[in-house]
C-alpha cells in the first residue's frame, strides 16, 4: 500500500509540477509553485509514510528556493542589463526595474488568461526606461526608443531564462519524489 501511495503522489506531483514549468514561460512563478507544492507534500507525507517520512531532503528544498531566487534576480536585473546593453544611462536601468515590477503587478487584472502579468512587465519594463531616460534634460523621445527596446528584450530573454532554472528544479524533485 505505502508503495502505491508513493508512485501516486510522486506521478500527480510530477504532472501538477510540470505545468507549473510550463507556467514560467508566461510570466508566472513556476519554481515557487513547484517549491510550495513539494513543500506541502513533505509537511504531510507522515500520512502515508511509516517510520521516518521524508519525500523530499529539506537541503533539496532549500537549494530548490536558492535556484529559484536566482531565476527572479536574473529576470529582473536583466530588463536593465538590456538597457545599459543598448546604451541607457543608470536612470534608464532603474526605470526598467521598477517599471518591470509595477508592470507586473498592473497587468495582473488583464483578463487574459496567464500572461496578463507577462504583457504588464513587459510593457512597464518598455515604459520605465523611456520615461527615466526622459527625465534626463537633453534627451528626446527618439533617443531612449533604443535603451528602452533593449530594456524589454532583456526582460523578455530574463523571463525566458528562469525556464531551465524551473526545469532542474522540477527534475530534481521528481526524481526524489519517487524515492523517498
Amino acid at each position: 500500500m505505502e508503495l502505491t501511495l508513493i508512485i501516486i503522489v510522486g506521478v500527480l506531483f510530477a504532472i501538477i509540477s510540470f505545468a507549473c514549468v510550463l507556467s514560467v514561460v508566461v510570466g508566472l512563478p513556476g519554481a515557487w509553485l513547484i517549491l510550495a507544492l513539494a513543500l506541502i507534500i513533505e509537511l504531510t507525507d507522515t500520512l502515508y509514510l511509516e517510520g521516518v517520512a521524508q519525500t523530499f531532503p529539506w537541503w533539496m528544498l532549500i537549494a530548490g528556493g536558492v535556484l529559484a531566487t536566482i531565476g527572479e534576480i536574473l529576470e529582473f536585473g536583466a530588463g536593465a542589463l538590456g538597457a545599459k546593453h543598448a546604451g541607457s544611462s543608470r536612470r534608464g536601468m532603474v526605470g526598467a526595474l521598477i517599471g518591470g515590477i509595477v508592470g507586473a503587478l498592473a497587468g495582473l487584472p488583464i483578463p487574459i488568461p496567464l500572461v496578463g502579468s507577462l504583457i504588464g512587465a513587459v510593457i512597464g519594463t518598455f515604459l520605465g526606461a523611456m520615461v527615466a531616460e526622459l527625465s534626463h534634460p537633453d534627451r528626446t523621445m527618439p533617443q531612449t526608443l533604443r535603451p528602452a527596446t533593449g530594456a524589454t528584450i532583456g526582460r523578455v530573454l530574463g523571463t525566458l531564462s528562469k525556464v531551465p532554472i524551473a526545469v532542474a528544479i522540477w527534475a530534481a524533485l521528481v526524481v526524489a519524489a519517487f524515492w523517498p
